[in-house]
């Protein structure tokens, strides 16, 4: 069996490099104009040079083009048409039908997002007899229904998402972030409302606020857990997908790396009699999370799938800096966050991972530092490193 695609979010050209480096087969990027994450895209030319990029590491590049425009922007669109054709990306991802129909004579396969909320085979076959490639599933899938769909269609190639944040309603149908913070999701300015904290009011006692369940900041009762897929790959295969998506183009690039260093290893492991990835999951629980679940795969989501009483995500590890050049056991090392003397320090690489304390910090200047801050280039010795290599810290880096 041809091993599943790993398909990772891009949302700047230091987050593609290390998606890339880590081991994605694909990247999925946009620009603000006509992508859902536009505080998280590209401008036309960093576009075209991380396609570039992408295609000399002999890496797929997905351009989404999943918002829904009014009138104006389908008509934009139309006017980047020949830009769009100059990219060469390797497919389009589209959802609104009038996109569809603009971009078709490009002769550059479409994938339909999960914008598009596909949900059984017939509405899989009507995309695929208008111009459609692959469908990426509507997160409200369960395994049996995918399969179905795929026992149906088995023609239709069937990409689902496996790991990341999830949104509370159909995804592309909430009106929240536009109603409270006017700010249009379908336009790619969601304003994460469903992450916000909520307190009852009732109308004859202003000022006072009764919580539901609460962290002593409010309630969030809108906010979902993350979707974290690992453990099932295998079940996801039987059922017909090919295709591993994994949210997140407004992470960070250690984010990126740490997703795509778990699920290549998993995606490599696939072919096992012993399919076996707790090592791989301990790996993504020290990541930002809000707590994982299975969403809609093994059913509807219950109220642990909820993140009632999380404001934020878990970071059970803090990124300490990337590594930008290595030489006899110094890094030169672009800090992220808070890098102490004495600091327990583990160093992230696309083959290893290696604990070290931190012995020494030296400015650029060579002057010794106690600790360095965020935006500094320091200096510092470490075990073997490469370009890729990243470094990080166990909880609170500082020695508060």
């Amino acid at each position: 069996m041809k091993k599943p695609e790993l398909i990772m979010p891009a949302g700047s050209m230091e987050k593609l490099r290390y998606a890339i480096a880590y081991g994605a087969d694909a990247v999925y990027l946009g620009t603000s104009e006509y992508s859902l994450r536009s505080a998280a895209a590209f401008d036309w030319d960093s576009l075209s040079e991380a396609i570039l990029y992408a295609k000399k590491k002999k890496t797929k590049s997905y351009l989404t083009l999943n918002a829904y425009p009014h009138p104006a922007g389908l008509r934009s669109l139309e006017k980047d048409l020949g830009k769009i054709r100059e990219l060469e990306p390797d497919a389009l991802v589209v959802a609104d039908p009038g996109v569809l129909e603009t971009v078709l004579p490009l002769g550059i396969p479409i994938h339909l997002s999960t914008q598009a909320n596909t949900l059984n085979a017939r509405s899989a076959r009507f995309w695929v007899k208008n111009g459609v490639s692959r469908i990426i599933l509507a997160r409200e899938l369960s395994l049996n229904e995918i399969s179905e769909i795929h026992q149906e269609a088995p023609e239709v190639e069937l990409e689902a998402f496996v790991h990341g944040a999830m949104c509370m309603a159909y995804s592309g149908r909430c009106l929240l972030s536009n109603f409270l913070a006017e700010r249009d999701a379908n336009q790619g300015a969601c304003a994460q409302t469903c992450r916000w904290n909520y307190r009852l009011i009732e109308e004859k006692r202003p000022g006072e606020s009764f919580p539901v369940e609460e962290d002593g900041h409010g309630s969030y009762i809108l906010s979902s857990r993350d979707l974290c897929m690992i453990e099932h790959l295998p079940l996801l295969t039987k059922a017909g997908v090919r295709y591993f998506k994994v949210e997140g183009r407004a992470k960070s690039a250690y984010y990126a790396a740490g997703v795509a260093k778990a699920y290549r290893a998993a995606i490599d492991r696939l072919g096992d009699d012993s399919y076996q990835v707790e090592d791989l999951l301990e790996e993504l629980i020290l990541l930002p999370h809000r707590g994982f679940s299975t969403g809609f795969f093994f059913g509807a989501p219950g109220p642990g799938d909820h993140a009632y009483l999380e404001a934020s995500a878990h970071r059970p590890r803090e990124f300490a800096g990337r590594i930008l050049s290595w030489e006899n056991g110094l890094a030169t090392v672009e800090v992220r966050n808070t890098i102490v003397l004495g600091n327990s320090i583990e160093l992230l690489d696309p083959e290893k991972n290696v604990r070290f304390e931190v012995a020494e910090i030296r400015d650029e200047e060579g002057k010794s530092l106690p600790r360095a801050h965020p935006g500094q280039k320091i200096s510092l010795p470490t075990p073997e490193a490469t370009e890729w290599s990243l470094l990080r810290t166990e909880g609170c880096p500082c020695d508060c």
